[in-house]
Formats: C-alpha cells, structure tokens, sequence
C-alpha cells in the first residue's frame, strides 16, 4: 500500500479502513514536538491537538488567578466568583503535571455555589476556531475535539475530593441528585452545540475525556451516570446523520466495566492502558468491543525499560491488534521526562518492522 500521511492513516483506523501501519501519535505537548520530530522523522509521528467546539459564558459569575509559591514550588490558587459566594482551588506544579492540593468544594453548602455556575452557564458553537486548528495541524494529526467529563467524572476530578464527594452522595443523597442532575443539563446544552458544529465542520469524533478506571466509580454508578449520557450523545450524533463515534477516555483499570461498556455506544477508546500498567490487553478490547476502536497509551512504565525490552512490547502489542485495523498507539498519558528519546525510536522501529 502507498505511503499514507499521518492524517489518513489515523483517520483510517477510525473508520475501520485499510491503512499503511498503525499510526503511533502524541498529545501535543507530552513531548518537545520538533526534537522527536528530528529524532524519530516527521512521518512516523502524528499529533493529537485537544480542541473544543464551543465557548462558555458565565455572565453572572467571574474565574480570577493567583501564581504564587507553596512549599518552594509554583501553584496556583483559582477563585469562582458568583452570587452565591466564592470556591477556591489550588494547584502545585510536579514533576510533570499539575497536581491538585486543595478542591473547590470542601462541605455540601458549596454545592449551591456550583449550582448557581451551573445555571449561569451557556454555549455558543465555534466551528471556525475548530476549522482553524483543523488547518493549522494540517497531514500532521488531528484536532482532539472534547466536549467535557460527564457528571460523576468531573466532579471527582474537577471539583471535590474523592472521599468528600462519596461521602456527600451518603450523606446528602437529595442534594447531590439536583447537582447530578443540573449538570447533566449542562452537558446536553454542549451536546446540542457540538452537534451543530459536527453538521458544519468533519470533526472524526467527539470525545468524553472521562478518565474512566473502575475502581474510582464502580459499574453501578458507571451504569447510573456515564453510560445514558454516552447514549444520549450517540442518539442525537444519529439524529443529525452523522456517524462520528463517541470516544471516551478511559485510562485506567477496566475489567469490572467489560460488560457495561460492551452495551454502550462507545465508538473509540481513548487513552486505555493496557498491561503491564493496567488490565485490558488489545486483545481484550478488540475482542469485547468489537464495534469500536482502541487508541492506546503506551504503556508508560515501559519507556523504563530497555530498547530490547520497548521493542518486542511493542511487537507484542502489534500482535494483538496490528491487522485489525482499530489499533492506534499513542502517548496520552505522563511519562518518564526524556524518556521518549530511548523509546520512540524503539515503537516506530517495531512498526515499521511489523509492516515491511
């Protein structure tokens, strides 16, 4: 088959067509994009933008800023001004990412401050900024359109801690059903605007950038919260014709949610790690979900490892779903700094190997 650019071939394996080789590709920003360009060549790495489609407007309610330094290292403290008081955050920078230090909401009161975020907030679609960045990645990738976490997802990850927001959904069962639902309706206003966008620009899919490891929420709050807005979204892509997937991320351990994701319309599977990181093979995935398509992360522990050690991973990985035609590999995930210098030679090398 004809050389492929890195923009077909990763469109390829989304719709399930032939393709040259599995695209091996990298949010942009994990990685310098020019020196592993330099390093591994411009064609044997794609680029995945993350890219929304619409803007917010809280008229009512303001975000301010606040750099400043905890325990030595930079952090900073976001403050949501609304009508019903203030929410704080704080962020410290870490090794590679930011980490949360302290969560918005911190008592059940401050719910009614989210709410009040919550009511204020409206979508206007912007499919000329999605265009744009279309244009600017160019043969090179693709934009990563996401359209926000669902409910349970992003409150963990967003705005409360873990073991806060469990025990709210105990203790305050009736407060924590409006704010599951007020944001569920926030969700369909995007749902509604992302749509429009999907009519008017070739967005590939749309993507939930849930986060999804079963041991944080469990199938029946999975079931309860994730998969009818999953639903929701597939039937109003299929109202308007469009055949774009629903793609979620889901990074972490998957085995208890099998079944439950075998019965969603989940079209692309963004992010999964499989072993030795976590639990579902390529194998496992192309074989449950067998309507849908699997983007990777490479397992980050690997990139540890030695080139002899990277390589036949990568082989292995290749094994299990390198002809299926829904194989993706990727960086989506942190890594060891610099790591990529010694293992992106060693995965494209293995790529090139498996389709010569």
């Amino acid at each position: 088959m004809p050389e492929m650019t890195m923009r077909r071939r990763m469109l390829a394996v989304l719709r399930g067509e032939p393709h040259d080789r599995v695209p091996f590709v990298i949010y942009r920003g994990m990685a310098p994009s020019k020196e592993a360009w330099d390093l591994i060549g411009r064609e044997n790495l794609g680029v995945l933008a993350w890219t929304g489609v619409c803007t917010s407007h809280t008229p009512n309610c303001h975000r301010e800023v606040q750099p400043f330094e905890l325990n030595g290292r930079p952090a900073r403290r976001t403050i949501i001004h609304t009508p019903e008081g203030t929410l704080s955050d704080v962020y410290v920078d870490a090794a590679v990412s930011a980490h949360p230090h302290e969560h918005f909401i911190k008592e059940p009161a401050d719910y009614k401050i989210l709410l009040a975020v919550l009511r204020d907030r409206s979508y206007t679609p912007d499919p000329e900024g999605w265009l744009a960045a279309w244009k600017e990645i160019g043969d090179d990738g693709l934009p990563h359109t996401s359209i926000g976490r669902t409910a349970f997802q992003a409150l963990w990850i967003e705005w409360v801690n873990a073991f806060d927001l469990a025990a709210h959904m105990v203790d305050e069962p009736a407060l924590m059903e409006e704010v599951f639902d007020a944001m569920n309706a926030d969700m369909e206003k995007v749902f509604l605007v992302a749509c429009q966008v999907v009519r008017q620009v070739p967005v590939p899919y749309l993507l939930l950038p849930d986060n999804i490891t079963a041991p944080m929420i469990g199938e029946v709050n999975f079931r309860k919260y994730c998969l009818p807005m999953y639903r929701k979204l597939r039937q109003m892509l299929d109202d308007i014709g469009s055949d774009s997937p629903v793609a979620v991320h889901a990074d972490g351990d998957l085995k208890p949610l099998w079944r439950a994701f075998a019965e969603s319309p989940v079209g692309w599977f963004d992010s999964l790690s499989p072993p030795p990181d976590n639990d579902t093979s390529v194998a496992d995935a192309l074989s449950l979900w067998p309507n849908a398509g699997v983007g990777i992360n490479y397992p980050s522990s690997v990139h540890l490892r030695s080139k002899k050690e990277i390589y036949d991973t990568t082989m292995e990985i290749l094994e299990q779903g390198g002809r299926s035609r829904r194989l993706q590999i990727q960086i989506s995930e942190d890594s060891p700094p610099d790591a990529w210098k010694k293992s992106y030679p060693q995965i494209v090398r293995a790529i090139n190997d498996f389709f010569a």
